[in-house]
This record gives C-alpha cells, structure tokens and sequence, in this order.
C-alpha cells in the first residue's frame, strides 16, 4: 500500500460507520491470517420476478462492506451474483404478459418455464438477462452464476457427493 492508502486503511479501520462494522467482524474470522485467495462475498437472486429495489439493496449492501474490508486490508475480493433459477415458479407475477400460459408451468423450474416476453429460452433465462442489466447499468463489479448452469455443467457434483455419502 502507499502512504495515502495506509491513510485510508487506519481511517477505515477506525470507522463507526455499519459497512467499516461490518468488515470489522469478518476481519476478526480470519485473524491473524490473511487469505490465500480473494474474499468472497456472495448475494442470492430468485428470478421468479423483475429485478426491484430490494435486489439493489441486496447487491449494494454487500458492495459496500466488500469495499470496506478490501480499504482496511487491501485484499483481493469477488461478488458473485447466484441465481436460484432451479426455484420453482410458485405463483405467476403481476407484472408479466401471457399469464394465462405461465400458469400452465407453475411448480417447474424457472429454466423450464416458457418465457412470457417471448425473448429467451426460459423465464428464468429472461429474469437472468434482466438482473444482468440492471446491475451493469450500475456499474456493479460482479460474477454472475447461475444455478441451472452450475448443476449442469457439474460444478455442484462434489460438494452433492460429499453431502450423499456423509447423509
């Protein structure tokens, strides 16, 4: 670090502000050690719907004390985004046209639902693109990861084998 930024890192570390708190408490998991790869933080989507306000506040939150931890340490860190688009479409939302054929899918997947909007493969996939968007036009720093592509590329069979033999 340079001398503004050792600045920066004891005025971040001496912050009341709830994000430096935050990063605070993390910072105490790891104590003495730093990590050996960048710190992840994660946010959950569920895109049984449009992104809202609420999926800003997720992503921002996390935003700020992922930004707080990395101006007290300087530490490599990561967002992903997840997408819980295995989730079952529960009920048809307010706010989408073809309601009527939506309703035909309740409790399959969102990757296996048609997409109302006529411009993606799923509603989920729909939803996805929408939630990509949103958070670009923010300028997000993130990784998206979706749950169907992560099921089906093999990426969870270790972790779901681990969990099998020890269940």
């Amino acid at each position: 670090m340079t001398d503004s930024s050792d600045d920066l890192a004891i005025l971040a570390r001496q912050a009341r502000a709830w994000p430096f708190e935050e990063a605070r408490k993390l910072l105490a998991r790891f104590g003495d050690r730093a990590p050996d790869a960048p710190v992840l933080f994660e946010t959950g989507y569920g895109p049984s719907g449009l992104p809202h306000i609420g999926t800003f506040g997720e992503v921002v939150r996390t935003t700020m004390v992922r930004h707080a931890l990395a101006v007290m340490t300087g530490w490599p860190t990561r967002l992903i985004c997840f997408s819980d688009d295995m989730d079952a479409l529960r009920k048809v939302p307010d706010n989408v046209p073809n309601r009527e054929m939506l309703a035909e899918h309740l409790g399959k997947p969102l990757t296996s639902v048609p997409d109302p909007f006529g411009t993606h493969d799923s509603f989920g996939a729909h939803n996805n693109a929408r939630l990509k968007a949103f958070l670009d036009q923010f300028g997000f720093d993130y990784e998206f990861h979706s749950a169907t592509e992560c099921y089906r590329s093999g990426r969870f069979d270790a972790a779901l084998r681990a969990i099998l033999r020890h269940y």
